[in-house]
């Protein structure tokens, strides 16, 4: 009887470590991809899968101080006065703390605003968080614009 419940025990503890995570590689590429998900989305106005990706009660800070909700974050999704070319990161490191996980990268993005080229460079840090529907991203906060480099 104490062998089964020793076993028990280890498979039950074996399965809440699974979910609880340690940074494992698994959780990692799931937020890597999830993240480079959400960049492509941004590019397309993909106003479901940001919907899919964004916590309820998710937070932008921009570095100059401009702060999105994740209304605002769909509701600028729907505006089609920004058009990107481009909308993809590089340098893109994941760390994983149980279940919070944080994606730093540096953004390129290119395209029109309002007829208005723009084509910038900024790093950002967004923030993951796990629920029981699996990774959502929670809090962003970007740089200000990088210096164009010649």
């Amino acid at each position: 009887m104490r062998a089964g419940l020793a076993c028990m025990t280890l498979v039950a503890s074996i399965a809440a470590s699974r979910i609880v995570g340690t940074g494992s590689a698994d959780d990692r590429d799931i937020v890597a991809a999830l993240d480079t998900r959400y960049q492509a989305a941004v590019q397309h106005h993909d106003v479901q899968v940001l919907s899919e990706i964004l916590t309820e009660d998710f937070v932008l800070v921009t570095g100059n101080g401009h702060i999105f909700s994740k209304a605002d974050i769909l509701r600028e999704a729907h505006d089609t006065a920004e058009v990107y070319d481009r909308q993809e990161d590089s340098h893109q490191t994941v760390r994983v703390w149980q279940n919070t996980a944080v994606v730093t990268a540096l953004l390129r993005a290119s395209g029109t605003r309002s007829g208005k080229s723009f084509d910038v460079q900024l790093w950002f840090s967004d923030t993951y968080v796990r629920t029981a529907s699996g990774w959502r991203y929670a809090f962003g906060q970007a740089s200000l614009p990088l210096p164009a480099t010649p």
